[in-house]
């Protein structure tokens, strides 16, 4: 199978050409994304937590530990 090569300028030339279709984000967009990634990162950090929590609290009363 033979592959084939692309000369770097040409390389350039197509990453140049792709890159000026992609539609980039607003600096607002961008924001607001990235608070609602933090918020629910927070959240399922608190969620685990509390998950962790219950479990340990389970395991000591089941098993009469920790005390």
């Amino acid at each position: 199978m033979a592959s084939k090569t692309t000369n770097p300028f040409v390389f350039l030339q197509q990453v140049r050409s792709e890159t000026a279709k992609v539609t980039w984000p607003s600096r607002r967009e961008t924001v607001i994304s990235t608070i609602m990634v933090l918020i629910f990162a927070v959240m399922t950090m608190i969620f685990f937590f509390a998950a962790d929590q219950l479990m340990a609290f389970a395991v000591e009363l089941i098993l009469g530990i920790g005390r």
